[in-house]
């Protein structure tokens, strides 16, 4: 009796429904979705998304085509055959609706374009405390004023009161800077949007990327000379590459470990902090 393998079964049907197929080589491997998922660094509703075919669930064409023929590798399917059956069967409305998304403009905030008067957040709390801070120099520089006055004393008696104020009133001018910007503690730089993250990308030569958040957003799309690139997004981020030797990229200041994710020197991945 002649013995056939689920790979080349799976294979063979592989034009008619590619999410059958995967689904039938997991299973015949014994491996969890979960498993998949920690392995690939694919959503686990993205997986069961392909299985099932609900591309609606899925996010840009050009990542989720991306996810399947990563899929199917790790499978130990064709992977040119897989792609081929999803082309076919991913719906146009959706690819078009794919494309127009990979047009949108984009959010780049690269070290020619970046605006960080935009970016700062001021904390109100941290203001109103200033203007607590000036009103008390000011009340103190009256009374001390005032003082020296009533008491006809000489001025060398109030030097230490008004180098008191002066601090009181340099510590303000620092704190206001801080509001602005400027100052060492950084805190209003450091305040955004909850849900917020920031990616760091450093292009040591041409190299084509593509980046998209959770909410659909392109943050930067298509081919992009070298140069550093900071982006900001809500995540999980879909990220494709197709040179990794020619990037580096951060997530929040922390280094991201690309060839883990390398196929042939391109990667197609998600990204989470």
């Amino acid at each position: 009796m002649e013995m056939t393998t689920p790979s080349s079964n799976t294979q063979s049907n592989a034009q008619g429904s590619f999410g059958a197929v995967l689904q039938q080589a997991r299973k015949h491997k014994k491996v969890s979705l979960e498993e998949v998922a920690a392995e690939l660094f694919i959503l686990k509703r993205h997986l069961e998304a392909l299985e099932t075919e609900n591309f609606t669930e899925l996010p840009q064409a050009a990542f989720a085509r991306g996810f399947a023929i990563n899929y199917a590798k790790y499978l130990g399917l064709d992977s040119a055959k897989i792609a081929s059956s999803f082309d076919t069967a991913y719906p146009k409305e959706l690819k078009a609706k794919s494309i127009n998304n990979t047009n949108t403009p984009l959010r780049p905030m690269g070290t020619l374009q970046r605006d960080t008067h935009n970016r700062i957040r001021f904390n109100p709390l941290l203001i109103l405390g200033v203007v607590g801070l000036i009103i008390l120099a000011v009340f103190l520089f009256r009374m001390v004023s005032n003082a020296s006055q009533e008491n006809n004393a000489e001025p060398v008696s109030t030097v230490e009161d008004i180098s008191a104020i002066e601090q009181a009133q340099g510590a303000a001018i620092n704190i206001d800077n801080d509001t602005n910007g400027v100052g060492a503690s950084g805190s209003a730089l450091n305040l955004g949007d909850a849900g917020t993250a920031f990616l760091n990308m450093k292009l040591t030569a041409d190299a084509v990327v593509s980046i998209t958040d959770a909410s659909g957003n392109s943050l930067i799309s298509g081919a992009q000379t070298a140069g550093d690139y900071d982006l900001s997004g809500t995540p999980p981020f879909n990220v494709q590459i197709d040179n990794i030797d020619n990037v580096s990229l951060m997530l929040n200041q922390k280094a991201v470990a690309l060839e883990t994710y390398a196929t042939d020197k391109q990667a197609t991945f998600e990204l989470t902090p």
